[in-house]
C-alpha cells in the first residue's frame, strides 16, 4: 500500500532513489555509474592475467635466447646448420648438363627442399634416389640456371691418379633420423645464423679450408668430428683425408 501524494510519508520511488544513493556511496561510485557483472569482471581479470602470462613467457624466451657475446664467440662451423636428409625425388636439370634437381626430405613441416647439385658426372639417377646425406640448410637460396636451390648437399672428394675426380656423399649414421641436426665433437652446441647473416658474413666460405675427412673417412672441421647423437659420426664411404664441399 502506497501513501497518497501530499502525505508526510515518502513514496516508493523516493525510497528507491534513497536506497540507490546509499548504495552508490557505499561502493564509491559516481551517480549513474554502471557496475560490471561479476562474471564479466572475472573474465576481464582473467584476460589481463593471461596477457601478463604471455608477456612473462615472451620475456622468458628472450632471456633463454643466445646473447650477442655467445654468438660472437661461436666457432664458424657452429653458425651453420647441417641437417640429415634423404633424396625423395631426382631429375636431370633441363638446362644444365652437370646439374641434378632434387627434392630432399629434411624433416621440415614445409615439406621437401628443392636443391640443385653438380653431381651428374658422378652419380646415376638410380644412385641418387633414396640417398641419405647432409644438407647445409641455412644458406641463402640461389638460382642455378633458373632453378631455385634451397641449400647444398655436402660431399667429400679426391683426385685419382689418372686425374679424374671421385666424389662421395658425407653420410649420417645409419640410425640418425631425418631432420636431425649435426653437432661437432669438442665444440659447443651449434647456434645457427640466419641465411642472410651466413651470406653477409661469408660463414661457409670461412669454413671451407677446415672441412675434410680424416684418416677414417669421418667428416671433420679443423679436427672436430661431425656427429649426430652421442658419438655417432658422419663419414664418407671410402674417401680419407679429402676435402669436403
Amino acid at each position: 500500500m502506497t501513501a497518497s501524494p501530499g502525505s508526510g510519508s515518502k513514496t516508493t520511488l523516493e525510497l528507491l532513489d534513497t536506497a540507490i544513493q546509499d548504495l552508490e556511496c557505499r561502493l564509491g561510485l559516481k551517480p549513474g555509474q554502471q557496475v560490471l557483472a561479476s562474471g564479466k569482471k572475472q573474465q576481464k581479470q582473467k584476460k589481463a592475467k593471461n596477457k601478463g602470462g604471455d608477456n612473462n613467457n615472451n620475456n622468458k624466451k628472450k632471456e633463454e635466447g643466445p646473447s650477442a657475446e655467445e654468438l660472437a664467440n661461436q666457432p664458424e662451423i657452429c653458425k651453420l646448420e647441417f641437417k640429415v636428409g634423404v633424396i625423395t625425388k631426382v631429375w636431370d636439370h633441363p638446362n644444365a648438363d652437370k646439374l641434378y634437381c632434387e627434392e630432399i626430405d629434411c624433416g621440415e613441416e614445409s615439406g621437401p627442399r628443392q636443391i640443385a647439385s653438380g653431381l651428374r658426372p658422378h652419380f646415376t639417377l638410380d644412385e641418387m634416389m633414396g640417398q641419405r646425406l647432409l644438407v647445409v640448410a641455412n644458406l641463402k637460396a640461389k638460382n642455378l640456371v633458373k632453378f631455385k636451390s634451397h641449400g647444398m648437399v655436402l660431399c667429400a672428394a679426391k683426385t685419382n691418379d689418372d686425374g679424374t675426380e671421385l666424389v662421395e656423399f658425407v653420410e649420417p649414421p645409419e640410425n640418425a633420423k631425418v631432420g636431425s641436426i649435426v653437432s661437432f665433437e669438442g665444440l659447443s652446441k651449434p647456434i645457427s645464423l640466419s641465411a642472410s647473416q651466413v651470406e653477409k658474413k661469408k660463414v661457409f666460405m670461412n669454413c671451407l679450408d677446415g672441412l675434410k675427412t680424416d684418416s677414417d673417412g669421418v667428416a671433420t672441421w679443423n679436427g672436430h668430428k661431425f656427429m649426430v647423437g652421442d658419438g655417432e659420426y658422419c663419414k664418407s664411404k671410402t674417401i680419407c683425408n679429402g676435402p669436403m664441399r
